[in-house]
């Protein structure tokens, strides 16, 4: 098959790998350009039918990768949104690729316009480990679905998951179809420095910004759905017997490694009390006998593990009141148990970085315009929630923030929605993907002028006598 290399040429030169990847991918596009609906349709239901057949495979290997991940999880979160996701875009597909006609002005008529959707060619996803299927084959499905071709970058923190797809895919797809690259950050920087049409990458700000450097430099556009502080609004006309199960099942899903996890709650100072009772008895309800739960998700690594205890110790030693919401952390499980931190200063790593687990600050507030306000001077987030039953209130959150997304009296659900796009704004990140949104991401909209046989252009052609003159004065006039 054109593209191929062998193992040892990837461990021994991972650019070249992707240099010769990228190059047998892009001369296949170049001989079929604008695929047509029957070759989209069946690339989108080979995804589908490989989803169906790896699923139990993919989600032992995402739990062994995390130490613990129960299938249900793996099952909800990854397997069953993507195959929505891929099931959408097949029902829609014919709507969205059709040529779009659009209206001209008198001025450009008796010619017609309308706007071509054609692939953008070879299209680069960089997945992270927390969702490692749905980050990596949700736009995979925006990309094929568009006609491109793509190449995957799993992340190294997911060995198991990462070896399960490569073969997988192999076994699905032409290596000039999809093709999935592994390894360790130096495969992640020859994979986001190479030249493709179009990159998406999903992690950290920190890592985004350096993708978008790298990027740069080819001219290559860039979906950026990075992360942030993730605010949770509960207004003092919230009801806590329905918020708070939401809010907590938002929190603790995959244990807070989540890029739309609510990252810290404000709550009328008055409630303070009530709220972390409320808390603390659904946190055991969801998830009792911490640490032994088998539905209760292992931190991804030691490195993760070691940085949530030094975010919760640094507040502790600020003055931050540390309440333990279950059991006790099993460091060699690494099964950290919730926590919420209240007063935690603004410059602690708590308040200041994207938490990416079980700990929930607690910020007070006096005010709606306060908690507003505590809001709009940091970066804008990836996630916003509220909570509550004042409808004014909701109408002044939801036009006085600015955020990626919104759940109002829910968590994280708006993300699963495929005509809702996705994505971040500011600092969590930029452009979309989704639905229609994600087809047209990966999809270059060509307009196309097709002048008339009779076009009346040519009465503004040089030398301009008398008769130029007055068509340029009547459309200076009607312009």
């Amino acid at each position: 098959m054109d593209g191929q290399v062998s193992p040892k040429a990837e461990i021994a030169d991972p650019a070249a790998r992707i240099a010769s990847l990228l190059a047998a991918q892009k001369a296949a596009w170049a001989k079929d350009v604008t695929p047509d609906h029957a070759t989209r349709d069946d690339r989108l239901a080979r995804l589908d039918r490989m989803i169906e057949a790896w699923q139990a495979r993919f989600a032992a290997a995402i739990s062994q990768d995390f130490g613990n991940r129960p299938a249900v999880v793996t099952t909800l979160t990854d397997i069953v949104p993507v195959r929505a996701a891929i099931r959408h875009a097949r029902k829609h597909l014919k709507r969205w690729m059709r040529p779009r006609s659009v209206s001209l002005a008198w001025t450009g008529k008796p010619a017609s316009a309308v706007i071509l959707r054609q692939p953008l060619g070879v299209v680069g996803i960089v997945a992270p480990w927390n969702y490692p299927l749905n980050l990596m084959l949700s736009p995979l499905t925006g990309a094929l679905a568009a006609g491109n071709r793509a190449m995957l970058k799993p992340s190294e923190l997911t060995p198991a998951f990462s070896e399960v797809l490569a073969k997988a895919v192999a076994e699905t797809f032409a290596e000039d179809e999809v093709a999935v690259v592994t390894g360790g950050p130096e495969v992640a920087t020859a994979f986001t420095s190479a030249p493709f049409d179009h990159l998406i990458f999903t992690g950290s700000t920190a890592v985004g910004r350096k993708v978008a450097e790298a990027a740069a430099k080819n001219l290559t556009p860039v979906t950026l759905e990075l992360g942030g502080k993730s605010p949770a609004i509960l207004d003092p006309s919230v009801q806590f017997d329905k918020a708070v199960p939401r809010l907590v099942w938002g929190k603790l899903l995959n244990s807070g490694q989540t890029c739309v996890a609510p990252d810290y709650a404000l709550v009328p100072r008055e409630r303070i009390a009530d709220f972390l009772a409320a808390v603390k008895a659904e946190v055991n309800r969801q998830y009792p006998g911490l640490p032994a739960n088998a539905d209760y998700t292992s931190i991804i690594s030691p490195r993760h593990y070691q940085r949530l205890i030094r975010l919760v110790q640094e507040a502790r030693e600020k003055g931050a009141e540390v309440v333990e919401l279950a059991g006790p952390h099993d460091g060699e499980a690494r099964v950290f148990s919730p926590v919420a931190v209240i007063g935690a200063p603004d410059e602690t790593a708590a308040m200041s970085e994207e938490i990416f687990g079980p700990i929930l600050p607690i910020v007070p507030y006096d005010t709606l315009d306060e908690a507003i306000a505590y809001i709009n001077h940091r970066d804008r987030p990836l996630a916003l929630y509220w909570f509550g039953e004042d409808k004014a209130a909701q109408e002044r959150v939801l036009s006085g923030t600015i955020a990626g997304g919104v759940t109002v009296n829910d968590t994280i659900l708006h993300l699963a929605q495929d005509d809702l796009p996705f994505g971040g704004v500011g600092a969590s990140g930029y452009g979309a993907y989704h639905g229609e949104a994600g087809f047209l991401a990966l999809s270059k909209e060509k307009p196309v002028l097709k002048q008339s046989a009779i076009s009346g252009v040519r009465l503004l052609y040089p030398p301009y006598g008398g008769l130029a003159r007055f068509m340029l004065k009547l459309l200076g006039r009607v312009g």
